[in-house]
């Protein structure tokens, strides 16, 4: 168990210092969001072909992150390819100042790396258990992933589509899954998580896996998601009458 443990962080550990060196040549941190992804993907990859054979269960959780981890990374790659360091990036790099390059490191890069680990517990843990064959529980934790997955790609997909439209420059978008939570994608990729766990249950030691889908809901609710998204539109009155009647996180019925 511990050396799959080391292995985890180790992996992690090499990835994420080989993207924050290419972040300093390319002088963008933000590059980070797009390794956030393929991270996952890496390290599934690095346990898929360590040791024993895959059992269908561990194949069950690859296929699903990999589908998960490349869509994302892609779309944030397409999002941000040919334009400025991501604002919050840029206001931590002139607010560090001179110690910009270990914040960065410690951070962003190394703070991300900690996270992959803690979330990705799910993958790692199933990679400790004995083989079995997929059950129900199984096959609901991937009926559950599958609700989240459409809500982060289809929320992505409405708003890149919006934001490709001239007449909707300055707008805020309320149409399509948009018109029933203010962050549908960040809704999926809590939903995911939470099936991914699911897909885990029938694991050994698999009170240790919920901490993963936990953290990742306390992180996009709490800390990085919602909060600074929202604090990024505050004062805007039109998005200030959207939030009076749309939820911001779990999808409902608009208020009249």
């Amino acid at each position: 168990m511990l050396q799959v443990f080391l292995l985890s962080a180790l992996t992690i550990f090499v990835y994420m210092t080989l993207f924050f060196l290419l972040a300093q040549a390319l002088k963008d941190n933000g590059i980070v969001d797009i390794g956030w992804g393929i991270g996952f993907i890496v390290l599934s990859t690095v346990l898929a072909f360590t040791g024993i054979e895959i059992t269908q269960r561990q194949f069950l959780l690859y296929i699903l992150i990999f589908l998960w981890g490349f869509r994302l990374s892609f779309h944030i790659f397409l999002r941000n390819n040919g334009k400025p360091e991501d604002f919050r990036y840029a206001n931590w790099r002139k607010e560090w100042g001179k110690f910009v390059v270990i914040r960065a490191f410690l951070q962003v890069f190394m703070l991300q790396g900690f996270f992959i680990f803690i979330i990705a517990l799910p993958i790692i843990i199933t990679k400790l258990s004995s083989p079995e064959s997929l059950g129900i529980i199984e096959i609901v934790g991937a009926a559950i992933w599958l609700v989240g997955f459409y809500f982060e790609a289809m929320g992505d997909y409405e708003l890149l589509k919006f934001k490709k439209d001239p007449k909707n420059k300055g707008q805020i978008i309320t149409t399509g899954l948009w018109k029933y939570t203010r962050h549908p994608n960040y809704f999926g990729e809590c939903v995911m998580w939470w099936g991914i766990f699911i897909v885990s249950i029938p694991s050994d030691y698999v009170w240790i896996t919920i901490i993963s889908p936990i953290v990742i809901t306390w992180l996009l609710t709490r800390v990085s998601g919602v909060p600074m998204l929202e604090e990024k539109y505050k004062g805007n009155k039109q998005f200030e009458d959207y939030a009076k009647k749309t939820n911001a996180f779990v999808p409902w019925l608009p208020k009249t």
